[in-house]
């Protein structure tokens, strides 16, 4: 086996799933840059690297020095001090200033720094300021330098050691000896296996209790990711020994261990972790606390409708006004329906009605978009729910069962997005005197987040419930509103175009035929036909994979919008000053949540950070935080929920039928406000109108609020949802036997909720 001392040039490629990368490295001896390829998931560039492996000649892409292991070493040559100083490892020196002080100090570079850091002032352009902001980086990064050095002994990344430092500061390597697996409950970016790895290199057993206690907890969040609240005893154990590869006694052990010391809850065969327990457990008592408020005679006044009509200038139908009395007479009711069948003006009314009661109004939804566009339909101020209950990283949520909201009524917009642990946060901050409306499409997907809340409310039936279905004339004109029902009701929708439609398909089989077609579509066709801002245009996709996945489309589309030099890179991924963005993760330190779309304003190369506008509110990013933003112009549906946009582009092709599902597509179309483009085959489509094959959540929410539709515990023995096997029925492309019945197809549905 060679080795081979290396600088890190350029990231070309790197699967975060895996780590597998593709790396330029510059080799001393050698004119050009080598091409280096391996596992070296998160090391940046500018990093120096001792690898051991084997060079080998590549078919396709020539010769490469495949990498079996390495370490990151400190530069030895002044070409490597440079990259590793302008690599954004220390604050204070970018690109820029790391060739000044090189150029300066040469090959004493690191030394004038650890032992003489006066001496920088000799550097041109460098003050007191910057002196001082590198002397704290400095410092800071010895602090981080045992625990990089320890930590890479176990194989963990430059990038990985530096989240590690600051989560536990000084303590990291006492805490990562004392339990490696605590890393993938605290870090984020850190899972389960990259833990298990640390740990099996320090001499963990297959058996040992810490690990199969990690194991079940990661086997519950995983499930939690997939909306399951909760897992089935004999599901979870079986689910355990799949992924730890252990014998099944230590592992129902350590089950019985973390039921006993109540870190985890078991009812009947369900096994909980305690958020979700709790959460769940917390919005039924309250539920039921103010349906129990709801025999008193709320209202006894009758309500005069001419007066609300005149006050609205609106007309309501039969079923509004019932929806508006019910909210008037009720403490807590839903109001659902789709596209085009009056939610918001029918809203509007229930406001206008409370108004004339003296009421004080609150208006909430689930993400900033949601509020924004409530806030526009109402006139009113409406806040996210976050902001509502005032939470704050420090204190968590202000409002509270011991803080309640200030208010007489609180109607809640795009409830169909509520998980369980953010709805049990809400109802605690819901005094007894205060009556709620929810409000919400129940037809499109549930949240990304565990829990199926409007839903088991819905089918609890114990909350009033008005479910709008009539479309409204003015709707009946738009070819995306009829398009989404007929898809609703199981009907293929009219794709025959045309000049006056909001509505088109475009029939297109190859996938990269697709890709390029939607690149056109965005940066050109749709804004001269219609007179909108490329920014307007949103391309959605049902998965994250593949050659119209979100990930190579981004990457296309920015290519082809935003060819700006000034970026950071990360992971192979660039980050470009103009780029639309997206928040992947709550981040209540920066208040930014999950979902969030924003632009980079600015990025400062020298620093190595980044501003996101997020709704003209600046927010900084460090390079090593770069993994909780993706590229934005195109985005999976799922993260669309909540979200409405001027034109809406999205490929339905059967390479993505394991997601073809009916609430899928018409969750993406009802997004589209004006125009709305699918493109791919009518053989898809077909396929998702006819799927009805949502996976089960594991939920108990309808049946505590209802015990007498709870059915008796059956034990089964499947892998956890959503890794079982559902039956899914196959459509034919549209045609006189459309509607016949059809061949079912068994899938496998691993990478289903893989943009969750």
């Amino acid at each position: 086996m060679l080795r081979l001392r290396c600088v890190v040039e350029r990231i070309t490629y790197q699967n975060p799933e895996n780590g597998y990368s593709v790396m330029r490295v510059k080799v001393k001896g050698y004119d050009d840059l080598v091409t280096l390829v391996g596992n070296l998931l998160e090391v940046p560039a500018g990093s120096v690297l001792l690898c051991e492996g084997d060079w080998k000649v590549d078919k396709r892409y020539g010769s490469q020095f495949v990498c079996q292991s390495w370490e990151e070493v400190m530069p030895a040559t002044v070409y490597g001090i440079e990259k590793y100083l302008g690599s954004g490892l220390v604050k204070g020196i970018g690109p820029k200033f790391a060739q000044l002080i090189v150029r300066q100090f040469g090959l004493e570079t690191i030394d004038v720094i650890e032992t003489d850091i006066e001496r920088l002032y000799e550097v041109p352009g460098i003050g007191k300021k910057r002196v001082e902001k590198i002397r704290e980086s400095w410092e800071k990064q010895k602090d981080i330098k045992n625990v990089m050095l320890f930590l890479q002994g176990y194989g963990v990344s430059t990038a990985y050691a530096a989240k590690i430092y600051r989560q536990y500061g000084k303590e990291s390597i006492d805490k990562v000896k004392e339990n490696p697996y605590r890393l993938a409950d605290d870090i984020w970016g850190i899972g389960f296996k990259t833990a298990d790895s640390i740990a099996a290199k320090m001499g963990y057993e297959k058996n040992d209790l810490r690990r199969c206690k990690s194991g079940i907890i990661y086997t519950l969040n995983q499930l939690a990711n997939e909306g399951h609240v909760y897992a089935e005893e004999e599901q979870l154990v079986k689910a355990a020994l799949e992924l730890l590869e252990a014998d099944e006694a230590p592992i129902r052990e350590a089950l019985s261990n973390m039921v006993q010391t109540d870190d985890l809850k078991l009812e009947d065969e369900a096994i909980y972790l305690p958020p979700f327990y709790f959460a769940e457990v917390g919005t039924t008592n309250r539920l039921q606390a103010l349906l129990r408020e709801s025999g008193q005679d709320l209202f006894a006044k009758k309500m005069d409708v001419q007066a609300l009509s005149k006050e609205t200038g609106i007309e309501y139908d039969e079923v509004q006004l019932q929806a508006i009395e019910e909210a008037i007479r009720s403490k807590v009711m839903v109001l659902t329906g789709g596209p085009g069948t009056g939610k918001t003006t029918t809203t509007q009314g229930i406001i206008a009605a409370l108004k004339h009661m003296g009421l004080r109004i609150l208006l909430a939804a689930p993400t900033g978009r949601a509020a924004k566009r409530m806030s526009e339909a109402t006139g009113m101020e409406a806040k996210t729910i976050h902001r509502l209950l005032e939470f704050n990283p420090k204190d968590g949520y202000k409002r509270n069962d011991e803080n309640p909201l200030e208010g007489d009524a609180l109607i809640v917009d795009e409830c169909s997005m509520i998980d369980i642990i953010l709805m049990n946060n809400l109802m605690k901050a819901i005094p007894s005197s205060m009556r709620v409306v929810f409000v919400g499409d129940i037809d499109q997907l549930p949240s990304v987040g565990a829990g199926n809340v409007l839903r088991d409310i819905i089918e609890s039936e114990k909350i009033p419930v008005i479910r709008l279905t009539r479309i409204f004339r003015q709707a009946q004109t738009s070819r995306i509103v009829m398009s989404a029902h007929a898809i609703n009701q199981g009907r293929f929708p009219d794709t025959s175009n045309g000049k006056q439609t909001d509505f088109f398909f475009i029939q297109q089989e190859e996938p990269e035929k697709v890709a390029e077609d939607i690149v056109n579509l965005v940066k050109s066709r749709l804004p001269k036909a219609y007179s909108q801002r490329v920014s307007n245009i949103q391309v959605l996709t049902p998965m994250q994979r593949g050659v119209v996945g979100a990930a190579n489309l981004n990457m296309a589309l920015q290519n082809a919008l935003n060819p700006s030099q000034i970026a950071l890179n990360r992971g192979g991924y660039s980050f470009r000053q103009g780029d639309r963005v997206m928040q992947l993760r709550n981040n209540y330190d920066k208040d930014v949540f999950n979902g969030d779309l924003g632009y980079v304003e600015s990025v400062d190369m020298e620093e190595r950070t980044l501003l996101v506008n997020f709704e003209e509110r600046l927010v900084e990013y460090e390079a090593s935080e770069l993994d909780e933003l993706t590229l934005a112009y195109a985005t999976t549906i799922h993260k669309s929920q909540g979200s409405e946009y001027p034109i809406v582009v999205m490929p339905v092709l059967m390479t993505h039928y394991v997601m073809l599902q009916r609430n899928l597509i018409y969750t993406g179309i009802t997004r589209a406000k004006k125009i709305c483009v699918l493109i791919g085959t009518k053989k898809a489509l077909s396929f998702a109108i006819r799927n009805m094959s949502v996976l089960k959540r594991n939920t108990k929410l309808k049946e505590r609020l209802n015990p007498e539709l709870a059915k008796p515990t059956e034990k089964k023995l499947g892998k956890i949802y959503p890794m079982n096997e559902p039956v899914m029925e196959a459509a034919a492309e549209p045609s006189e036997s459309y509607g016949k019945e059809q061949p079912t197809i068994k899938t496998k549905m691993n990478d289903n909720h893989d943009d969750h």
